[in-house]
């Protein structure tokens, strides 16, 4: 289909510009103030007081759903179809938590399937937070060449639900990781939890230090507690990623206005942690309360970094579309707004609420109405 999107303002040039974007099948063909055009099956959409930013992407979602730690009652439910769609997500990594014994990496990566079937563009990362990894094709290495979703690997370090894992166990990993990310043209990351535990990033520093690994196959999450670790991290060359925050929306999001400033260029990327537990720990580690993460919180929190914080939309979203795309080698097919660049892209109103969602050029959700419909959803 060929669309035609007039009047929405883009951001090109170094500026927001009048625009129209014209599409065809799953890829953008051209922005530019007019488009003359005479298809004749062309279809065109008026988006007069709209802002079309890129489709966010979002690198830590528990597809599958997380949790467990207060037994199968504190299971989290799986991520529903048109959760992202409403977030504005469009591109999404799934992956497992503390739960690598109820829930599988084969059912992980079916899921990524689904996600696929569905127009939104998903991958997936092997392993949860247990060493050895739990994989599908009992080789971290082989999951990564062989599985077209898998593109790297999960684990966790400084935590009490991790398995202690030492500095060599961590150099192996990454090694696989990384030469199975080779052998695929996929980036083959070591994605880390990073829990609450003292020094939490020293693990990545000693293997940095006595090994070949480079720092781009770290990818370290949940930064925002340990904030100048974090800033170490990325002034050493590796990206940095921090959570959003629904309980502390205002903080949060100013704690990246700020990061924007201090982390090097392009090294910053943020995510939902959605449908994954929240639980709260006593002194002891002991479990006393538990909610779940929502993927809603990455476009609310970037709403929040420009209405709190006056940070620039162009500047806002950056974490979560061109840097995240560029740190998964997704860069320039998303992340962008741009002739050939994938048709992902999301309507702003001048409230800069979610109107309206295309994934690879498929019109998922306008006038915050879903446009597809998954089974068993009402």
């Amino acid at each position: 289909m060929i669309h035609l999107i007039k009047n929405v303002k883009v951001f090109r040039d170094g500026q927001w510009k009048n625009s129209e974007i014209l599409t065809a099948g799953h890829k953008i063909e051209k922005i530019a103030d007019n488009i003359p055009c005479g298809f004749e099956d062309l279809k065109v959409t008026d988006g007069k007081g709209m802002t079309a930013i890129p489709g966010y992407i979002d690198q830590h979602v528990h597809i599958c759903g997380g949790g467990g730690e207060g037994s199968f009652i504190t299971q989290v439910p799986p991520l529903k179809f048109s959760e992202p769609v409403r977030a504005g997500v469009t591109t999404l990594v799934g992956l497992l938590g503390t739960d690598g014994t109820t829930r599988s990496v084969a059912n992980l990566v079916a899921k990524t399937k689904a996600f696929r079937e569905f127009g939104l563009t998903a991958y997936c990362l092997t392993g949860n937070y247990g060493y050895p990894s739990p994989t599908l094709t009992g080789s971290v290495k082989d999951d990564i060449v062989f599985v077209e979703e898998i593109i790297g690997v999960k684990i966790a370090i400084a935590d009490h639900r991790s398995s202690n894992m030492t500095a060599e166990d961590l150099t192996k990993l990454a090694s696989d990781a990384r030469v199975g990310g080779m052998l695929s043209g996929k980036p083959g990351i070591v994605h880390l939890h990073t829990g609450s535990g003292k020094d939490p990033l020293r693990i990545i520093f000693d293997v940095l230090e006595n090994s070949e690994v480079p720092i781009a196959n770290f990818r370290p999450t949940h930064l925002a507690p340990k904030y100048e670790e974090a800033l170490k991290f990325a002034q050493r060359g590796g990206y940095v990623d921090f959570t959003c925050d629904q309980d502390d929306m205002y903080n949060r999001s100013g704690l990246f206005c700020r990061a924007l400033d201090q982390v090097p260029e392009g090294l910053m990327t943020i995510s939902t942690d959605s449908n994954g537990s929240l639980p709260v720990w006593n002194e002891k580690n002991e479990m006393i309360g538990i909610s779940a993460a929502s993927i809603r919180t990455l476009h609310e929190t970037i709403k929040a970094m420009v209405k709190f914080h006056g940070c620039p939309l162009e500047k806002a979203i950056r974490p979560a579309t061109e840097n995240v795309a560029k740190a998964l080698n997704l860069y320039p097919a998303k992340g962008i707004l741009a002739a050939g660049s994938d048709a992902d892209i999301v309507l702003l109103d001048e409230e800069l609420e979610i109107n309206s969602v295309y994934a690879m050029g498929k019109c998922m959700l306008r006038d915050g109405k879903m446009q597809v419909h998954a089974n068993f959803e009402l």
